[in-house]
């Protein structure tokens, strides 16, 4: 991990000194997801409600510049330029890197039809079946570490070789045995637990864009 990436969770801890007791476990999750990313993998995330959005924004944070310029490779440019000579100084200036992310709560045919016909707790897992290999990560999200559907992904997670991140409250629930790393806010009250679960993956979101964008330190 860059100097620069351990400065960024050490901003968090500096804005949200409440978060203190999350420190290791962050600077776990960031470990393993830059470990994800390094051998061409992808993140994988899931959760209800209010946790649902968070697991999308997290992908929209990823998928594209967050803070960061992302410009494609010069290798990319060069082939794009080869390949598609009309348009590829308008794809070359507006497409972005990306640090593949899938959100499950969005095929709404799929999950629809799954919990109409099969089981409606097992929605994210059919899907982490589907799209999860050896070494992706799921981060799972659940203010209370006991939604059945989001327990049974991370347990398909695990038949699948992947890593499980969980994002949870202060007592971790059932998910903490579930999970190879696991941030418990200290807050046992959803809303407060949701009010800091969004500086913490806005921070993880941060330390890896710099980690594969940022300045080399």
């Amino acid at each position: 991990m860059k100097h620069s990436t351990k400065a960024i969770i050490d901003d968090l801890l500096l804005r949200y000194p409440l978060l203190t007791s999350c420190y290791q476990s962050i600077v776990a999750s960031v470990e393993v997801l830059i470990k994800c990313y390094q051998k061409g993998n992808k993140l994988l995330t899931c959760g209800n409600g209010g946790s649902a959005s968070d697991a999308q924004h997290i992908v929209g944070e990823l998928m594209k510049s967050f803070v960061l310029p992302r410009k494609l490779s010069n290798l990319k440019q060069k082939y794009l330029e080869e390949m598609f000579p009309n348009n590829s100084q308008y794809l070359i200036d507006n497409l972005q890197d990306v640090l593949p992310a899938i959100s499950l709560q969005g095929e709404t045919a799929l999950t629809s039809a799954y919990a109409n016909d099969n089981a409606p707790d097992l929605v994210f897992a059919q899907q982490v079946l589907g799209l999860g290999a050896v070494g992706d990560v799921l981060l799972a999200i659940s203010t209370s570490g006991n939604s059945r559907n989001i327990l049974y992904a991370c347990e398909v997670a695990h038949l699948q070789k992947m890593y499980v991140v969980g994002l949870t409250g202060e007592t971790g629930g059932k998910m903490k045995d579930l999970c190879d790393v696991l941030i418990n806010v200290p807050s046992r009250i959803t809303y407060k637990i949701q009010e800091l679960h969004l500086p913490i993956y806005h921070c993880i979101c941060l330390a890896l864009e710099n980690e594969f964008y940022g300045e080399e330190n």
